[in-house]
């Protein structure tokens, strides 16, 4: 579960480093971080935080996020 006080620290995985695929959009790629991230809408009521993967696509091209719920691996 994501708290506010983890924002911007990375947290460990077990895919870290490793072949992923993002249920999402099916895109494959190598898990980079885990962080921790505010996701409410900008001028919403409150906050919400959600553990956010960064992966870097197999084929190359720019890294992408998604939720770390969506990501599987490879």
């Amino acid at each position: 579960m994501a708290h506010r006080h983890d924002a911007e620290t990375d947290i460990p995985h077990a895919l870290l480093r490793k072949q992923v695929r993002d249920i999402a959009s099916g895109t494959a790629g190598t898990l980079m971080a885990v962080r921790v991230e505010n996701v409410a809408t900008a001028g919403g009521p409150g906050e919400r935080w959600a553990e956010i993967a960064y992966i870097r696509p197999t084929r190359g091209g720019i890294e992408f996020t998604t939720a770390v719920s969506n990501i599987e691996p490879r």
